[in-house]
């Protein structure tokens, strides 16, 4: 439910770019380190919004599976220790 209205959220937003965009219908001018070009406002506001969501999107899916990395390890070394100590609790009963 909660990607659904994330999801639903960056809709909106690209829709008021697009809005924004198409009300303001020039073309503006971009300057490259080796180049250069005139692109319509609303081409280079979807753009760059597009660019910036995907960026985000990278970065934060590169955190998350780090942190299922960790998590991993973590059940992986609990579960060691779990029977590590019913062994050392098996071994008082018995003496």
């Amino acid at each position: 439910m909660k990607a659904l209205l994330i999801t639903a959220l960056i809709a909106v937003f690209f829709i008021v770019a697009m809005a924004f965009g198409a009300r303001n219908d020039e073309l503006i001018t971009l300057n490259y380190f080796i180049a250069r070009g005139e692109f319509s406002l609303p081409m280079v506001l979807a753009v760059t919004f597009f660019s910036g969501f995907v960026i985000s999107w990278l970065i934060t899916m590169a955190l998350m599976l780090g942190q299922r990395f960790k998590l991993r390890r973590i059940l992986a070394r609990n579960q060691q220790l779990e029977k590590r100590l019913a062994e050392l609790e098996s071994n008082d009963t018995n003496a």
